[in-house]
């Protein structure tokens, strides 16, 4: 056992939960009264293999690091987030997808080993073909079943920093699908933005991309802006959400067409505006993340934009598109084969309400909710529309607890 293992043995011995960069919505990574194990310092990338696109490295390591590294050697992470600024391990215990998961499927896909510490100061190696009940358990399982200190990632083939983009604006639900439908054999990253300040079949703005092969862009160069204090009010409220909606509508429009775009801008948006979240003032925001069939994907989307509508409340940051029919790379993964909406609400005292009311058109959907952004979920509903909790249970750590954890699970 190496040092760095004789560490986090220690440290797995203390009951708690692992905290990467923070980066979810949620209380996933939360442990109030409790013990966070800060993983930032398990930071080393230990071995590649620039023939087959095998990484070695450290459950510490942060995804824009791999991504800065790897693409100019041609290589690339298969899957990432709406944003770069999180850790392997973040990435595997919530199981996380991007834009591209019609094609690729979900991060827990591509790791073919891990090695945990349990809360007893056990060493234990899993993958697809060594353990693969825990590491079934391990992917999407929320960081209980021990704490990720090392991971072997497939990287797959990049052709450079470029893509082949294209924004195409619709009017209403049945054109985003088409067009979902139409882009997926085509287009790699597929992602839509919708105006729900415009009704049940809402306007917006459709998203696509792929490899710019043999192709570059204009000289791009990284900038970044940051919100530089928090509003005593949230900027995102009544008065404001229409207008930034018709602004943002009216912008995207401008951009239509194909142009070649660098890869950061088109996939991690937000990450160009450091500190966003405080534009949503002291008592932040919650996001809403469902994922529904998708032969009740119409009706259902219909049905919770059209609930919100008539709360009077909206989002800005309001996000349609469409998984792929894929096997879940975890017992408890959160992609499945339909449409999910994403969507932001600023802290307001008609939420409970809104949010029972989208969680019975989920539920009645056969949809489920995204745990690495609820900070609300009933118990019940994480339990009827999480089947595999069951199995799942067998290979908890006794020693792992987080805030989700204790709301969701009961301990």
């Amino acid at each position: 056992m190496t040092d760095r293992d004789r560490v986090a043995a220690s440290l797995a011995c203390r009951p708690g939960i692992a905290y990467g960069l923070g980066r979810s919505y949620g209380d996933v990574c939360l442990n109030p009264g409790g013990v966070l194990w800060c993983t930032a310092g398990l930071d080393r990338l230990i071995s590649f293999d620039d023939t087959t696109g095998r990484l070695v490295c450290e459950a510490g390591v942060v995804l824009r690091d791999i991504q800065k590294l790897m693409i100019p050697r041609g290589w690339s992470l298969p899957v990432v987030p709406g944003t770069q600024f999180v850790t392997v391990g973040g990435a595997i215990a919530n199981d996380v997808h991007g834009k591209n998961h019609h094609v690729v499927g979900s991060f827990g896909e591509h790791v073919r080993r891990l090695r945990l510490v349990r809360c007893d100061g056990e060493s234990v190696a899993c993958g697809p073909d060594i353990r693969p009940d825990l590491f079934a358990a391990t992917v999407a399982g929320l960081g209980l079943t021990g704490l990720i200190v090392e991971v072997e990632l497939q990287l797959r083939a990049s052709t450079g920093p470029w893509l082949e983009a294209e924004t195409v604006s619709f009017g209403g639900l049945a054109d985003f699908f088409a067009l979902s439908d139409e882009s997926e054999a085509g287009w790699e990253h597929t992602v839509s933005w919708i105006d729900c300040t415009s009704g049940s079949d809402p306007r917006g703005l459709f998203m696509r991309a792929r490899p710019a092969v043999g192709r570059t862009g204009k000289p791009w160069l990284e900038r970044s802006r940051r919100v530089p204090f928090t509003p005593p009010l949230s900027m995102v409220n009544r008065l404001s959400l229409r207008p930034f909606n018709a602004l943002y509508y009216a912008l995207g429009r401008r951009r239509a067409g194909v142009q070649v775009v660098h890869y950061e801008p088109f996939l991690y948006p937000l990450d160009s505006v450091l500190e966003w979240n405080r534009l949503y003032g002291p008592m932040g925001f919650f996001q809403y993340q469902s994922v529904v069939p998708r032969a009740a994907g119409l009706d259902a989307t219909r049905d919770m934009l059209d609930a919100i509508a008539r709360s009077g409340e909206g989002s800005f940051l309001a996000v349609l598109k469409t998984f792929g029919e894929r096997p879940p790379a975890g017992l408890l993964s959160f992609p499945r084969e339909g449409v999910t909406l994403a969507l932001d609400f600023r802290h307001s005292r008609v939420l409970p309400q809104l949010f029972t009311r989208l969680d019975d058109i989920v539920r009645a959907a056969g949809g489920r909710l995204y745990p690495a952004k609820d900070a609300r979920m009933p118990r019940a509903l994480y339990e009827a529309t999480y089947p595999n909790l069951p199995a799942f249970a067998v290979h908890r750590d006794p020693g792992m607890s987080s805030g989700m954890s204790r709301r969701l699970m009961g301990r």
